[in-house]
């Protein structure tokens, strides 16, 4: 695995067994002690995953999370790590958008399990899939169109690797729901589906007008023809 992982601890000891665990699982592992220290590595890490704690010296981890989430245009996924374990911090936490909340003590084993969960929700588990120019590589969240890397948001990845993973099958709109929402307890409107692969499309199709790669099947749904 390639995938560049961000502890944000204050423990020390903690920290220092989960850095250990997580590079012998093979985890590209940074490490700091304060959402402040975090910020700023985050902007020249560009790290796929976030362990973050809550209870943070100076700014908490709630804040940092939100900053993640309104300030930059980084995908990146969020595990909040805490003793926190009330229902209203849970909600509150996946609210201003944690992906998991693991709540303390946890078994290293407990953890590697959530994030690959996560990792494999939001695309980025597998080595690559191709298909006639079009290659993805969720461990890497690279996409390449003809050799050339494209910039696909969060939910256009996902929205890609959801379909290259099960082509010529035709997905309902609820399904592909489900894919890009599934901590949200709120109904998402089809039309927001419609949106992202409209944006797709414009992205990985030859004539944006005539899709061959994603195709709407009236009634149906979508089918992705490799």
């Amino acid at each position: 695995m390639n995938q560049k992982i961000m502890i944000v601890e204050d423990d020390p000891i903690l920290q220092s067994v989960l850095c250990d665990y997580l590079t012998k699982a093979s985890f590209d592992i940074s490490a700091v002690g304060s959402a402040e220290e975090a910020m700023e590595r985050f902007m020249r890490d560009y790290p796929c995953m976030i362990l973050l704690d809550l209870v943070l010296p100076g700014m908490s981890g709630e804040e940092f999370c939100k900053w993640i989430r309104s300030h930059t245009n980084q995908d990146v996924s969020i595990i909040m790590m805490t003793a926190k374990r009330s229902v209203e911090d849970k909600i509150n936490g996946l609210r201003i958008g944690a992906d998991d909340y693991l709540i303390k003590p946890f078994q290293l084993e407990e953890l590697l399990a959530h994030m690959e969960a996560v990792l494999r929700r939001t695309g980025l588990f597998c080595q690559k899939i191709i298909h006639h120019g079009l290659c993805i590589k969720p461990r890497k969240g690279e996409v390449l169109l003809n050799g050339e890397k494209i910039h696909l948001t969060k939910h256009e990845f996902m929205l890609l690797y959801y379909f290259m993973d099960h082509p010529n099958i035709i997905i309902s709109r609820e399904d592909l729901i489900v894919q890009l929402y599934p901590n949200i307890e709120r109904e998402i409107l089809d039309r927001t589906i419609d949106v992202h692969i409209k944006k797709l499309r414009s992205k990985i199709e030859q004539d944006v007008k005539n899709p061959r790669r994603i195709i709407t099947v009236r009634g149906l749904g979508y089918q992705f023809i490799p």
